[in-house]
């Protein structure tokens, strides 16, 4: 099952889409798992990346991988390969796939409607508080001059401020908005803090598309670190720039 964006979709020059933890080869906890770093089989990881390129209609040999760390290092990419300790990649080649491996962080795809920028960025609490998507607009504005009112946004499902409890340290890196307090326990609104970004650079409320899933709440259809720790898998965003 792959989750797509309605806005992305108007777009026939981007093409997009999401894995969820369902039709995989690996066996149960993992599914659908498309991650080297969890106990799963490398061959079946492998099986399951062809699966969900293929049903893209992207090729998996040309795909540009960050090799994520939670940081707010940004790459701007031409060719294929994994690009390490990064957290966001930025293209204007097309079939030049971009990723980001999430279970519970936010995967961000921007694309610039006129100029055809692509970017994909990974946004779990430590990316959002350093504001890598915002500085990802910023580099593609120097870049590439293009218009942030010509920029369109997704926000994958990830964690909800439903179930995305955190201690004082991590609330303390955010605005009280962004934090609920219920029962003494803490609740992190993490989506919001990425569209308030996007809307402060420019963005233009309508062209941002946010996923109302929770992948702590829904056990049926998502991984979950937060949830079920060493037994989550990862899933993919991709997000590739293609002829229309």
């Amino acid at each position: 099952m792959i989750i797509e964006s309605d806005l992305l979709n108007r777009y026939e020059a981007v093409r997009f889409g999401m894995s969820t933890r369902r039709g995989g080869a690996s066996p149960e906890p993992w599914g659908m798992n498309l991650s080297y770093q969890v106990n799963d089989s490398p061959s079946t990881v492998l099986e399951n990346r062809r699966l969900l390129f293929n049903t893209l209609r992207l090729d998996l040999n040309k795909a540009a991988i960050p090799l994520q760390c939670h940081s707010d290092r940004i790459e701007v990419v031409s060719t294929p390969g994994e690009y390490t300790n990064c957290d966001a990649l930025i293209t204007i080649t097309e079939n030049l796939p971009l990723v980001a491996a999430i279970a519970d962080c936010a995967a961000i795809v921007l694309f610039g409607r006129v100029r055809h920028v692509l970017a994909v960025v990974h946004a779990g609490w430590r990316g959002t508080a350093k504001t890598i998507v915002a500085k990802t607009l910023t580099r593609i504005r120097e870049d590439f001059g293009i218009s942030f009112k010509d920029v369109v946004a997704y926000i994958s499902p990830s964690a909800g401020q439903c179930c995305y409890e955190v201690g004082a340290e991590v609330a303390a890196e955010f605005a009280n908005e962004y934090v609920q307090e219920r029962d003494r326990r803490l609740y992190l609104d993490l989506k919001k803090a990425n569209v308030d970004q996007l809307l402060a650079a420019g963005l233009v409320k309508g062209n941002i598309d946010v996923s109302p899933h929770c992948t702590i709440c829904n056990s049926q259809l998502f991984h979950s670190f937060r949830r079920d720790g060493d037994r989550s898998g990862r899933m993919m965003a991709v997000a590739a720039l293609v002829q229309p």
